[in-house]
């Protein structure tokens, strides 16, 4: 499709495949490990979040893996949603998900290489908008998404009554 690979020391990113979806799963229970000390919601045993074959076919998404020495280090996706609401400037925006780096390679910047390449697809779709949600206890995720150049917007509140 044209898109561009990003080369950092032995680091490159590319679309994920479907024979990249038995380590994506093993990624998407990773996300729902580091997202339960956040979310008292969630369901005992295993959760699945995302529909990834779709994702990874659909024309409205993309799947970004990094890749080192021939090993899918890291992971993420855009998705081009609809606006939920008319009075918006904007009638679309790409929605971020399913980021994850993993654990032993944290703290090197993956996360905001994956980040820098799904918002370049998403301005390649003419895709000006940019979102995606994080758990307002999760400070580490939420100085990443500020250093990638995210502010927070609107805040959910919850009551359990």
């Amino acid at each position: 499709m044209g898109f561009k690979f990003y080369t950092h020391s032995t680091m490159i990113t590319r679309e994920a495949t479907e024979q990249d979806l038995a380590i994506l799963l093993e990624f998407e229970q990773g996300v729902v490990t580091a997202e339960r000390p956040f979310n008292s919601t969630l369901i005992e045993g295993e959760i699945h979040y995302y529909d990834l074959k779709h994702l990874i076919q659909s024309p409205e998404a993309t799947v970004i893996v990094a890749e080192e020495n021939n090993e899918i280090i890291a992971s993420g996706y855009a998705l081009i949603k609809k606006a939920a609401k008319d009075y918006y400037q904007f009638k679309e925006y790409a929605y971020l998900g399913f980021m994850y780096v993993k654990p032993e390679h944290r703290g090197r910047g993956i996360n905001k290489v994956i980040t820098d390449e799904l918002i370049s697809w998403s301005k390649s779709k003419g895709i000006n908008e940019v979102r995606l949600d994080v758990y307002a206890q999760n400070e580490s995720a939420i100085k990443a998404y500020e250093k990638a150049g995210f502010e927070p917007h609107l805040l959910t509140m919850r009551l359990k009554a």
